[in-house]
């Protein structure tokens, strides 16, 4: 009798292995950083919601979270698979908690009248909790140690945690919370041109006074300040420009295209154009643009020369929708040193549109599978998410090679989550044996550079 070609060429074994399997031997790595960069003992140390000290601690509890959403789950009740892989929570070393536990946790960052904290003579909004605050420290102190490894290589994005704690000394301020590092980046780089100012509307001055502090008198406040400014063309101002370079802060702002600026960069030659990045429905290139501005702002004693960069976007198929022209311009003024194509990655990386850290956070990790009705639960939710993207940028930036550090998720999960390992106890030892070289090698290298990282 032939037989059946649509039946795959396997049979199902009646007996029961108990040998320690897992698919999952990748997740563990970020586990360990997570320990490594000193989040864990913060959560301990700041989170406090326990009152007995039995059970898991809250850093197991969040870490377990973790394990979950970067092994590809987005719900509580997906811990109910996970919690049955004994290989995995062998080499966590501990069992990973029930849906019910969980939610318990995150129900205990909310508090049901917790008092107001004015933020204007017609608004008011809650303080968060202190648990609650503690998650916000230790995503700063990821974030801080992030910074330190990477030595400069990339910055922290600012502005996506929802609730925001007032600065010192001044109440009823809003402060942008170090939440999400860079890029779009971590996980893909911003894709979209800077945005430009819509002529005829007025820059919004909101802005520049929360991103460049002032005194009393409305002058650009002295003094250090170490995080590079947002890159909205709403700070493409003199006044900015000049106190940044005081210091001499770093800064990469979309500049505005003035008609003597779009003439220069229509001046160029078509050999000063290079390719920026692959696009299937536009050619994009750049240029360093020779552009000096005539105005009565420029001097020749200037403390650092800002350059001028020009990205051109033409479409495949005819004319822009937008503004009907086959040719679309954009400019970024820097006074970084160092190549062009490097410094545009830069300028997306640290202030291009939040929207591509949102895509991530939602659809690739699970702060859009909102847990509970309470708004303290789904606060914690939504930090512990973004602690997960910013844990997930520094596995990248400080671990991995060159080509994977704009991974996204979900390529990941292919090739480093979802690796197969076999767990061997050996003489009091707990041993990983991987099944594939390319694996071993991955693992080892990420595990190695994790050993390197200055423990804080």
């Amino acid at each position: 009798m032939p037989k059946d070609a649509r039946r795959l060429p396997f049979e199902i074994d009646d007996a029961i292995d108990p040998t320690l399997v897992t698919g999952r031997a990748g997740v563990p790595l970020r586990i360990e950083l997570f320990r490594h960069l000193g989040v864990a003992a913060t959560i301990d140390a700041e989170g406090q919601i326990k009152q007995r000290q039995r059970g898991l601690r809250p850093s197991q509890l969040g870490a377990s979270l973790i394990a979950l959403w970067v092994a590809g789950g987005d719900r509580c009740q997906h811990l109910t698979t996970l919690r049955e892989d004994q290989a995995l929570a062998s080499l966590l070393g501990y069992a990973l908690p029930a849906a019910t536990r969980v939610r318990d946790f995150l129900e205990a960052f909310h508090v049901d009248d917790p008092p107001l904290w004015p933020a204007g003579p017609q608004a008011a909004i809650r303080e968060e909790s202190a648990p609650l605050a503690g998650l916000g420290q230790a995503n700063r102190t990821l974030v801080t140690a992030l910074q330190r490894g990477a030595r400069g290589d990339g910055h922290p994005r600012r502005g996506c945690d929802p609730p925001r704690e007032p600065p010192a000394g001044r109440p009823g301020g809003l402060r942008r919370d170090p939440g999400l590092p860079a890029g779009g980046g971590p996980l893909g780089r911003a894709g979209r041109d800077p945005p430009r100012p819509v002529p005829g509307r007025p820059r919004p001055r909101r802005l520049r006074e929360r991103a460049c502090p002032r005194t009393g008198g409305g002058r650009l406040a002295p003094g250090p300040h170490p995080d590079p400014p947002p890159g909205d063309s709403a700070l493409s101002d003199h006044d900015v420009l000049r106190w940044c370079e005081a210091p001499q802060i770093e800064y990469g702002i979309s500049a505005d295209l003035s008609e003597h600026l779009r003439a220069e960069i229509q001046r160029l030659l078509e050999t000063a154009w290079q390719g920026e990045r692959e696009d299937p429905e536009a050619i994009r290139a750049w240029a360093e643009v020779p552009y000096v501005p005539d105005d009565t702002h420029y001097r020749k004693q200037r403390p650092c020369l800002r350059r001028y960069l020009a990205v051109r976007v033409q479409k495949r198929q005819g004319s822009l929708v937008a503004e009907g022209s086959a040719v679309h311009y954009c400019a970024v003024v820097t006074n970084r040193a160092g190549g062009g194509l490097a410094l545009l990655q830069w300028h997306r990386e640290k202030a291009g549109t939040v929207e591509h850290a949102h895509h991530v956070l939602k659809n690739e990790l699970a702060a859009a599978a909102l847990t509970s009705g309470k708004f303290g639960a789904n606060a914690a939710w939504f930090r512990l998410n973004v602690l997960t993207y910013n844990l997930l940028t520094a596995l990248k930036r400080l671990t991995l090679p060159g080509d994977l550090r704009t991974a996204r998720p979900k390529r990941l999960w292919f090739l480093l989550s979802n690796t197969v390992g076999k767990v061997v106890p050996h003489a009091r030892r707990t041993l990983l044996r991987l099944t594939g070289v390319l694996q071993h090698a991955l693992v080892v290298r990420i595990r190695h550079r994790i050993a390197a990282l200055a423990p804080t």
